[in-house]
């Protein structure tokens, strides 16, 4: 394991994955959030993130998705995105469910932790936390620019919990149709969302290792976040 508070997770289809966890320092118990990477992996930024989750007071666990294809604990650069490519293509709906029911499982098994749990993703991870939403019982889900969600646009009528996007304006990566695909499939299924587009953000706009950081919008999708979380989870 390459880096510390990892546990091992048994997934359905009988192989195992590393998750980071981060814990809350107060009294608890506390409400449950999976966090979901990016295509870098469960690298720095993202344990960040989780240790942010736990001091706003929430258990937090985040699997590393690229297990049936990569050694366990791989982070790739940002700037290197050819190498996370062939695992980023090797993933399936089918493995990021048992990955979820896995990570789910653990928050439930915690004495510490409710029986509200949400979930988070960026960019892969905001595809991800969209399938988590329908193939989980969550209290709350959010996506951070999470491209080709649209093709998972089906399972909209899935959706359990209200669901908080986010989108960068400048985004070159994700087209206003694509988006557009994805909330008109939520608004079909009468399931309920909050749709954020930051005009002046790129995609990443919320990691501070990217060189698409963008500052005030990570803060005010960042505070958005917190009280949506606060609002579902509480």
């Amino acid at each position: 394991m390459s880096y510390p508070n990892a546990v091992v997770l048994q997934a359905s289809d009988n192989t195992e994955l590393n998750a980071y966890t981060a814990f809350p320092t107060t009294a608890g118990p506390h409400p449950g959030i999976i966090l979901l990477q990016e295509a870098f992996g469960v690298n720095g930024h993202i344990r960040n993130v989780a240790d942010r989750l736990a001091a706003a007071g929430y258990v937090v666990i985040a699997p590393e998705l690229f297990h049936r294809s990569a050694a366990p604990g791989l982070e790739i650069s940002y700037n290197d995105f050819p190498s996370a490519a062939p695992h980023f293509q090797a993933i399936s709906p089918e493995g990021l469910t048992a990955d979820l029911q896995a990570a789910y499982s653990w928050l439930q098994a915690q004495e510490s932790v409710t029986d509200k749990i949400g979930s988070i993703g960026f960019c892969l991870g905001g595809r991800v936390s969209f399938l988590a939403n329908a193939v989980l019982p969550l209290a709350a889900a959010v996506s951070y620019y999470g491209g080709g969600t649209q093709h998972l646009k089906d399972r909209a009528a899935d959706l359990h919990a209200p669901h908080l996007f986010f989108w960068g304006g400048l985004d070159q990566h994700i087209s206003k149709a694509h988006i557009a695909e994805v909330i008109d499939a939520v608004e079909a299924a009468g399931k309920p969302y909050i749709n954020t587009v930051i005009s002046y953000a790129d995609h990443g706009f919320h990691c501070d290792e990217r060189p698409s950081y963008n500052a005030d919008a990570a803060a005010e999708a960042w505070a958005m976040t917190l009280a949506f979380f606060q609002e579902k989870l509480s």
